[in-house]
């Protein structure tokens, strides 16, 4: 299992031999990490970042690594719940990240390319419904009636000049000379100082970019994240459908071509739920496309929040100095150079106008609060000997990728109880 951007190489980084001081303290290197520290750098900013592995090496890499501010039908929803300057200042914000992509890959070999991006469904009316809101709040989208692919829909809504890139080829081109350490990982925060299997870091601000923040005690993070699997398949001698294509259900098929190659995804779900995988898509591609070989496989597993926005900026009301990247809901691309932004602005002392749309402390008043909520009440009472470190739910064997899957939260482990995935922050007790 390995996905296309393996091909690409990272340099490799020192860990942390000492105990160490610094302004800011960067957990996580990911995308939206990195991205963050890259930023810093260039503003003179000391800062340091911590990974407690390889850099990009878990939910970058799997990404199908689409940039564009269309993230499913979401801008009806937006203007329903919170109105029209809510939905501007959204599309606005993730306007401004396509850009900043498209600046820098100027001058980055990273296969960074223009497309258009489409959200179809099988219901006209809720494109119509989309069309309607983009309409109203100011954006020209269009509606396609006719795709080149072999699904069943009424049309999609097209987004155009959105862009696709290679992100590790994009990462090794800005990662030279940035403050990084892997293999040092960040076991808890004790204050301002963060304790780590290498020494202890006292920072003055701190920003927590590890997919599913580690921290329950600020926050209600285990409230207001779910994780969802998802899986894609690279296909030679397959179709070039010619734009990004996504399906507004949750457990549709994405498409889009790279380097000669579709890259057929969905078919998901709830982590520690039952739902379609590698071989749904297979059974797909062998009916759809025949001549079609498959030439690798992976899977990507994404933090949803509570109202499709991710939560970006303060950790909590009671924490000053701390930040949070998280919640991307399968925009991990767009999103992270977004909060890459955000916090920066923040470090700096900057005000950003899209900050409020992203503020972490939001309402939580939504349904998918109470659905979290049973989930996990429901699975803390289901008998089993293997439970999550984490908050102690009981774990799901997943046959199709051989690992121990949290219902509640997501985290995951191998099948020897080596966590795979957070928020759990060490093995399964033997």
């Amino acid at each position: 299992m390995q996905s296309v951007w393996q091909k690409a190489s990272l340099p490799r980084f020192p860990h942390l031999d000492d105990d160490a001081k610094t302004d800011v303290l960067i957990i996580g290197g990911g995308i939206a990490g990195i991205l963050t520290a890259y930023f810093l750098h260039q503003s003179g900013v000391p800062y340091m970042l911590v990974e407690k592995d390889r850099i990009c090496m878990e939910n970058t890499v799997n990404t199908t690594a689409k940039i564009t501010a269309q993230h499913g039908l979401i801008y009806s929803r937006l203007l329903q719940d919170s109105g029209v300057e809510t939905a501007q200042k959204y599309l606005r914000a993730n306007l401004a990240a396509l850009d900043r992509y498209a600046q820098m890959s100027k001058t980055i070999a990273c296969d960074f390319q223009r497309k258009d991006n489409y959200v179809y469904a099988d219901d006209g009316s809720k494109l119509e419904k989309e069309l309607r809101a983009l309409e109203e709040i100011g954006y020209p989208a269009e509606f396609t009636e006719t795709l080149p692919l072999p699904v069943k829909a009424a049309g999609a809504v097209k987004f155009p000049h959105q862009a696709q890139f290679d992100p590790i080829k994009f990462l090794s081109g800005i990662v030279g000379g940035l403050h990084i350490y892997e293999n040092t990982c960040v076991r808890e925060m004790a204050g301002n100082t963060a304790v780590t299997n290498r020494g202890k870091i006292v920072a003055d601000k701190v920003i927590c970019a590890t997919h599913f923040p580690f921290i329950n005690k600020h926050g209600g993070y285990f409230l207001k994240l779910y994780q969802d699997r998802s899986y894609v398949i690279a296909l030679s001698d397959a179709p070039d459908v010619g734009g990004m294509y996504v399906d507004d259900a949750s457990s549709g098929l994405s498409f889009r071509n790279h380097n000669g190659l579709l890259l057929l995804g969905g078919s998901g779900g709830r982590t520690g739920k039952d739902h379609g995988n590698w071989e749904t898509l297979r059974r797909f591609a062998r009916e759809h496309y025949p001549q079609a070989q498959e030439e690798c496989f992976w899977a990507a597993q994404d933090c949803m929040s509570l109202d499709s926005v991710p939560y970006i900026g303060q950790y909590s009301r009671r924490t000053p100095g701390f930040y949070v990247e998280t919640g991307f809901n399968k925009w991990g691309m767009t999103s992270s150079m977004l909060s890459a932004m955000l916090i920066s602005d923040a470090i700096l002392g900057r005000e950003n106008e899209f900050a409020e749309v992203f503020d972490p402390s939001r309402s939580i008043l939504k349904p998918q609060l109470l659905l979290n909520g049973f989930e996990a009440v429901a699975n803390l009472l289901t008998p089993s000997k293997r439970r999550c470190p984490h908050m102690g739910c009981a774990l799901k064997w997943n046959k199709t990728e051989h690992t121990w899957d949290c219902p509640c939260h997501g985290s995951r482990f191998s099948e020897d109880g080596a966590v795979l995935n957070n928020p759990a922050n060490g093995d399964l007790r033997q």
